[in-house]
């Protein structure tokens, strides 16, 4: 073991399924931990900007996402020894279930020794918890299995029933019972966003006092966490000032991506679409994802904004876009109930909301500076003139990756980019482009 370990005790919270009630216990575990005066920092698994927003409030520190492809294992050993330089406990939340996806949470929670939780939804289950359990637990040789926790009982004779079968060599928990006050809302993404939810702090409380009823007050197990190696950052965006889309309507955005783009040198500077009348002054923009199609007649008014915004494009000064800010660039944005809203009109095309997810999964793309790695997630299909640039690669399979466009000073995806996988080719982004453009 390395000399520069750090020591933290630790949990990794996953389930056999999505739905099983993951995020909400994550939630509420860290809130118990924390309402007792301990420093808690959580991470999350995989992609996501919904699930962090819910944790940090519920830790109260910033939540950073975890992936042994997309961020990379360097990155992801990095973050947790940082993290347990204040903490007193670490918080993992997986994604999808135990075994999913290439690279897995158990991937993941194997590779920095990790005790694994399992959250297991009981509705309509009564002994079969314990085979599901058991399975969890035995299926991957060697991997830090810690105990399992039964979600939405229905009662004290449900609890009987579930525990019934279960193996001494198993380790139960606790009981979380069914209990609508510390639900959290969802919508096609996933989760509502934590500040569009009025009562979360009420949730919150609710997640931790059932926390409260179960052995997960105790802390876990300590794990040893080694640093990186190190690997210096160049000064690339010195002197660039960056305008960044932050509001309700643009707020995918990685708390590490910023990191990053200050580390690169870059001023950041924030503004809002749907309330702004200005643009704050800047080299380059940032236009991230989010949800753009539940603000259509607030983005269709701020006619100012928009005026600003093409003149900004008009310059030739660079303006990367990803996903929602993707669908704000172009001509119009219809959403799924047929409610239609003119958009920048800079990116030819329209965009309408399906109920059916469009894209997911995975994806590199090769772009200046070399290869950035991300992630997509989408419910709405564009229909353009214009041909992409590049395509990006999956991760996995072999079905072609989101189309990438070059329209003058704009470059715009559906991806969602990780920029520290590839700090060079972040850079680039907001820099001249060196990319032919498709402008037709």
């Amino acid at each position: 073991m390395s000399a520069a370990a750090r020591h933290c005790p630790a949990l990794f919270l996953t389930a056999p399924a999505s739905h099983q009630g993951k995020t909400t216990l994550t939630a509420g575990l860290a809130r118990y931990h924390r309402d007792q005066g301990r420093r808690v920092r959580v991470f999350k698994t995989g992609p996501d900007f919904l699930d962090p927003y819910i944790l940090e409030q519920a830790s109260g520190q910033p939540v950073y996402s975890l992936d042994l492809w997309m961020t990379g294992e360097a990155d992801c050993r990095q973050k947790l020894h940082d993290a347990v330089g204040d903490a007193d406990l670490i918080l993992i939340e997986g994604s999808m279930g135990l075994f999913d996806g290439t690279p897995s949470s158990a991937d993941l929670a194997q590779a920095f020794g990790v005790p694994v939780v399992a959250v297991v939804d009981t509705t309509g289950m009564a002994q079969t918890f314990a085979a599901i359990a058991h399975g969890l637990a035995s299926f991957r040789p060697g991997l830090p299995f810690y105990g399992v926790l039964a979600n939405r009982v229905a009662s004290a004779r449900h609890a009987e029933m579930l525990t019934a079968a279960l193996p001494d060599s198993l380790r139960c928990l606790g009981m979380v019972y069914r209990d609508d006050a510390m639900a959290l809302p969802e919508r096609h993404l996933g989760l509502v966003q934590a500040q569009e939810i009025d009562d979360l702090e009420i949730r919150l409380q609710s997640a931790a006092a059932q926390i409260a009823q179960t052995t997960l007050t105790n802390l876990p197990p300590s794990v040893a966490f080694t640093p990186a190696s190190s690997v210096p950052i160049p000064q690339l965006l010195t002197g660039v000032r960056i305008a960044i889309a932050r509001d309700r309507a643009f707020s995918f955005i990685y708390p590490a991506n910023l990191e990053l783009l200050a580390a690169l040198g870059a001023e950041l500077a924030f503004f809002s679409p749907l309330t702004d009348a200005h643009l704050p002054d800047a080299d380059a923009i940032y236009l991230p994802g989010g949800y753009p199609e539940l603000h259509l007649a607030q983005l269709t008014a701020n006619q100012s904004m928009k005026a600003a915004l093409r003149q900004h494009v008009v310059q030739g000064k660079p303006l990367y876009a990803e996903c929602g800010g993707m669908l704000y660039l172009l001509d119009s944005l219809t959403d799924a109930h047929g409610q239609h809203g003119e958009m920048l009109g800079l990116l030819p095309g329209d965009a309408t909301l399906q109920r059916k997810l469009a894209g997911l999964g995975l994806q590199s793309a090769q772009l200046p500076g070399g290869e950035l790695r991300g992630h997509a997630f989408h419910y709405s299909s564009i229909q353009t003139p214009l041909q992409p640039v590049a395509r990006a690669q999956r991760a996995s399979g072999s079905a072609p990756g989101e189309p990438i466009y070059r329209h003058g000073s704009l470059l715009a995806s559906y991806l969602h980019l990780y920029f520290p996988s590839n700090p060079v080719a972040t850079a680039a982004l907001f820099q001249p482009s060196t990319l032919p453009s498709n402008t037709p």
